[in-house]
């Protein structure tokens, strides 16, 4: 038996998306199908309960590419489609299908609409999976890595044994300003002698570069990004993160995970105010 979910968004949307799909293939014993924009495709080789990505523009799809998905969606036998996608065309899509249970937060070819809760993205899901008898735990979910990718993470950490320190800037003109990225390390190895960081570039979607990035984050010792799909990585692997630029609403209440907002822009955070975050001011 299968599910299909439709997820606009980018990558870090995939990412929150990530435990909701693994709890349903998990319970229901599922195959799933994942439809999402091409320049996410990549995210989804993670899980390996995902037989198949569907890329779709959800923002610019033509009628040719909504009769293409219908056909695509048709063919298998699905018992279940979560739908978080919204407008017109995909509920005519969706309505065209001989999917049984169709879940959505609204829309016509709805079998069956909910409300999501408020609070972190990930959990919020849980609202969708209930009509389907799926329990979603999202903090209890860990992302499986591949032991050949976690040694390769761990040869390209820097040489030593004192704690690891990834640092993931974003790539906006908001972001944390460049001189404190770069004037960082050095106040690390002043506060903790014999810490080791690395700092890397904003994420990219192939499915290389996730495989690579989540098992740098997974072997780190604690993470520090403004970089989102970096943050989603940090959670989904259970390792401590101090998240630039994300409330504490939006970020599951655990130890280890704290998020450092700041109006009108990063540029307000301070140096000491990041240390301190990390546990070393």
């Amino acid at each position: 038996m299968r599910a299909l979910f439709l997820i606009p968004g980018d990558g870090d949307s995939q990412l929150r998306a990530l435990p909701a799909v693994a709890a349903t293939a998990d319970q229901l014993h599922f195959q799933i199908q994942v439809a999402c924009s091409p320049a996410s495709a990549g995210i989804w080789p993670l899980l390996p309960a995902v037989e198949k990505v569907i890329p779709f523009p959800f923002g610019s799809a033509t009628m040719a590419d909504w009769a293409n998905l219908l056909g695509s969606v048709r063919e298998p036998d699905f018992q279940a489609c979560i739908n978080l996608a919204s407008g017109r065309q995909v509920d005519l899509m969706l309505s065209m299908s001989h999917i049984p249970a169709r879940i959505a937060a609204g829309g016509f070819s709805a079998t069956q609409t909910v409300t999501p809760s408020g609070g972190w993205p990930s959990q919020a899901l849980a609202a969708y999976l209930l009509p389907i008898g799926v329990r979603l735990d999202a903090g209890a979910y860990r992302l499986p890595l591949a032991a050949n990718d976690l040694a390769g993470a761990t040869a390209a950490l820097p040489a030593g044994d004192g704690p690891m320190v990834l640092l993931a800037r974003g790539d906006g003109s908001n972001d944390w300003p460049a001189d404190r990225w770069q004037d960082l390390p050095q106040r690390l190895r002043t506060s903790v002698p014999g810490v080791r960081s690395l700092d890397v570039a904003p994420s990219h979607t192939t499915a290389a570069a996730v495989r690579e990035r989540a098992s740098l984050v997974a072997v780190s010792d604690v993470v520090l990004a403004s970089d989102p799909m970096t943050i989603e990585l940090a959670l989904l692997c259970g390792v401590p993160v101090v998240a630039l630029g994300r409330s504490a609403q939006s970020l599951p209440q655990r130890s280890g995970v704290q998020g450092m907002d700041a109006s009108p822009g990063l540029g307000a955070i301070a140096m000491d105010d990041v240390l301190r975050a990390l546990g070393l001011g």
